[in-house]
């Protein structure tokens, strides 16, 4: 029996658990599975991020039917399954909150432990199938590791044991600290045009929203919001789902936006780096760009990191506004003063997870499941 499976899909996930990985392949106390679920499968979706970032490559890679969000979970839960058959672990630990860790719910029918890195962000916004996601692993889990104690104090709200919860910082903080001096390398790998249009101030985009892309209306919000960006060049790294919509939509873009396919993480860092700032649905990004010292615009009704709003790191574009207001927000982001605080933790975090895990993994003290670990008393109701 391994210590741990730790099981991956998308790359910003691989961003963030990068250090993670690298601390557990670089220490003997415990061993451990890299399991790829799928989800990402494209290389500048996934490998390119594998060789920047030096992680170790996974020891299981699955192959998934992407036809649609229920194909990707069912097959995910399926190879999870058949994997947890025919190989044992003390736990299963899973990142995030997309199609992915979904797979925890193969881990909770072979009764392993679930870990949960990311644990107890909310956005309160229904639509949103990530808040689904992480709703449910999270009361699957066994351990939580919540971010920051605003996190942790959401999940103790809906019944989760505080036994469970660890507050370890983002370790989003760690991985730019660790990879800053990286970041200039990425002008290298973008190409000649694109070399020549960063000379001059630019704005950085992204938007993969399905609440905003597969609406029409809050779609043609965040292309009126681009086009009206007027007096800089707009690049936007786009994904492939967010190119189809654009391309079967009647919706044009100005000519001072330059639409890239999804790049590196380095070159992608560099860009976001030297911004003059970033319009963005991202969650990742949004905390990226606050800690890096970047202006953002969140375009988004909701969002589980309030954190850039508190600070006054970002402004919000609400998509599903009829008449939103575009040039008050284009005017508030340029002229935002950026000596915020970081509110995200003191980089610190991969070896908080990674310790907490040896810790556990020594004392074989993963499950939680008994009835005097609940927040509620249901001693009356269940029996040892």
């Amino acid at each position: 029996m391994k210590d741990l499976a730790i099981i991956l899909g998308i790359r910003p996930d691989v961003i963030r658990a990068s250090k993670i990985l690298k601390l557990l392949k670089n220490q003997k106390e415990i061993d451990f599975d890299f399991l790829w679920s799928g989800q990402h499968y494209s290389e500048n979706m996934k490998d390119t991020f594998f060789k920047q970032l030096n992680v170790p490559i996974p020891d299981f890679e699955f192959t998934l039917d992407t036809q649609n969000d229920s194909t990707i979970v069912s097959s995910t839960i399926t190879n999870l399954y058949n994997h947890f058959g025919n190989h044992k672990y003390k736990a299963a630990v899973f990142l995030g909150d997309t199609n992915t860790v979904m797979g925890s719910i193969a881990a909770a029918q072979h009764n392993i432990p679930i870990v949960h890195i990311e644990g107890c962000m909310r956005s309160y916004d229904w639509r949103m199938p990530e808040e689904k996601y992480r709703t449910v692993i999270d009361h699957l889990s066994d351990r939580i590791y919540a971010y920051l104690d605003s996190y942790k104090k959401q999940g103790l709200n809906e019944g989760i044991s505080e036994k469970i919860i660890k507050v370890t910082g983002n370790p989003i903080v760690d991985i730019i600290n660790e990879n800053f001096e990286k970041f200039e390398s990425g002008f290298t790998y973008l190409e000649k045009d694109l070399q020549d249009i960063v000379k001059s101030k630019y704005v950085l985009v992204t938007s993969h929203r399905r609440e905003n892309i597969l609406n029409i209306d809050s779609f043609t919000n965040i292309v009126n919001l681009l086009n009206s960006i007027n007096d800089k060049n707009v690049i936007f790294p786009m994904g492939y789902k967010t190119q189809e919509i654009l391309k079967n939509s009647k919706l044009k873009l100005n000519s001072n936006i330059k639409v890239l396919d999804p790049i590196g993480y380095l070159e992608f860092m560099y860009l976001l780096k030297n911004s003059a700032f970033v319009a963005t649905d991202s969650g990742t990004v949004v905390e990226e760009a606050c800690i890096l010292g970047i202006p953002s615009i969140q375009m988004r009704y909701s969002t589980e990191r309030p954190e850039v709003y508190d600070v006054k790191a970002s402004v919000k574009f609400d998509p599903t506004e009829d008449n939103p207001h575009i040039s008050k927000i284009l005017g508030d982001v340029e002229a935002m003063n950026k000596n915020w605080d970081n509110p995200f933790g003191r980089g610190d975090a991969s070896e908080t997870i990674v310790n907490d895990l040896i810790e556990l993994s020594k004392s074989n003290n993963f499950k939680k499941h008994k009835p005097s670990d609940y927040a509620f008393d249901v001693s009356n109701s269940f029996k040892e």
